[in-house]
């Protein structure tokens, strides 16, 4: 029930859903009450709000913060495990493999590759749950996707059963004990995945992907002009701002028990 109930106010908090209801309220009030200008004013703000937070300048300086932590893994030290933490994902068997990787979930996907054949012998480990409309896990999808792209299935963990984040952590610690492991997810991601992991007594390495924040140079047309591209990129950043409050707010889960460990 909680975790439901985290998903759904979760989504409701995100910059569309509130501006639309911001907009909604407005239009209400211009219709059906005396309130024109409290109508007026919210129409015209969550006006304004949509277009800054459509345009690249904001966008990516409200997500930059987030993703600039850590550095791009440049096989800074030998790991047993390539971590690739899910994301989003369908399952159409008539797609081509890597299309039912949705959204951030590809670039983690191929991230963990480039780190997996750099370091001879480890395991890739892919965690997720399985979304209730669908038959097959995160981790299965992400397996299977690995596969078709040269990964041998003996050399690859599925955990199935975490949902989120922090029960991710807590599966993965059962597995990975006090060996090193590179731990991939996006950048925006890694700050408030970083934590949860080190709850549990892990010290993984750092290992960001999806890079979404532009600092490379790209036209003034581009910039300045609203795209559903760069408000994505605020939602994201949104959204991590609100997980990192849930974390801070949540109590903490105890460590589990690992290999080696009293």
């Amino acid at each position: 029930m909680l975790f439901t109930l985290k998903k759904v106010i979760g989504g409701l908090l995100l910059p569309l859903p509130v501006l639309l209801i911001l907009m909604a309220v407005g239009i209400l009030l211009l219709w059906f009450s005396r309130w024109q200008k409290s109508g007026k004013t919210l129409i015209s703000a969550a006006w304004l709000l949509l277009l800054l937070l459509g345009l690249q300048p904001v966008a990516d300086s409200l997500l930059r913060p987030l993703e600039n932590r850590w550095p791009t893994w440049q096989n800074q030290h030998p790991v047993d495990y390539v971590v690739v933490l899910g994301g989003g994902y369908t399952w159409n068997p008539e797609w081509a493999p890597s299309s039912n990787m949705l959204n951030n979930s590809l670039p983690r996907l191929t991230e963990g590759i480039r780190i997996w054949q750099a370091n001879p012998g480890s395991k890739m480990i892919f965690t997720g749950a399985a979304a209730k409309t669908n038959p097959l896990s995160t981790a299965e999808v992400g397996s299977r996707v690995a596969q078709s792209l040269g990964v041998p299935a003996e050399a690859i963990i599925t955990l199935d059963k975490p949902r989120d984040t922090e029960e991710e952590a807590q599966e993965v610690a059962k597995i990975v004990g006090k060996k090193s492991f590179a731990l991939v997810t996006s950048a925006s991601h890694l700050p408030r995945a970083m934590v949860f992991f080190q709850r549990q007594g892990l010290q993984p390495w750092p290992a960001p992907a999806n890079q979404m924040a532009i600092d490379s140079p790209i036209s003034y047309w581009d910039k300045f002009t609203p795209s559903a591209l760069w408000l994505g990129h605020s939602e994201r950043a949104v959204y991590e701002w609100i997980g990192r409050l849930w974390q801070a707010i949540k109590p903490e889960e105890a460590a589990s028990t690992q290999p080696g460990q009293e």
